[in-house]
């Protein structure tokens, strides 16, 4: 236990050496300075109006409407059956499944649980 402290301690001197030795010699300004120039603009992104590039109006529209999708949704007789199969009738015949798969299987997660 001994050696292992004293060996952490050489590796720590050694280390803050370098550090102080990389600083000293403006290394660390370097590269400091690289990895500010590689940044990526947020907004603008890596492409210029250079470029030319033209939008698709398809595309474009249809991203419009995923964005106002819960204000153009309505509930109505003909999609309340797939609504209600989708979110009560599914998720409950998977839960009932997986419950009786566990009870016949004599899991013991399920019996730990006091249910059984």
């Amino acid at each position: 236990a001994k050696q292992n402290t004293e060996h952490r301690k050489q590796r720590e001197n050694s280390v803050t050496m370098i550090g102080n030795l990389l600083a000293r010699s403006g290394l660390r300004a370097a590269t400091q300075t690289v990895a500010r120039t590689q940044r990526r603009k947020m907004g603008d992104g890596p492409f210029t109006d250079a470029m030319h590039v033209k939008k698709n109006k398809y595309v474009e529209e249809w991203n419009g409407r995923r964005e106002i999708t819960e204000k153009a949704f309505e509930v109505g007789p003909d999609n309340l059956p797939a609504i209600l199969f989708c979110c009560i009738v599914f998720p409950f015949g998977i839960y009932s499944f997986t419950r009786r798969e566990l009870i016949i299987k004599g899991d013991p997660r399920y019996k730990r649980s006091g249910l059984a």
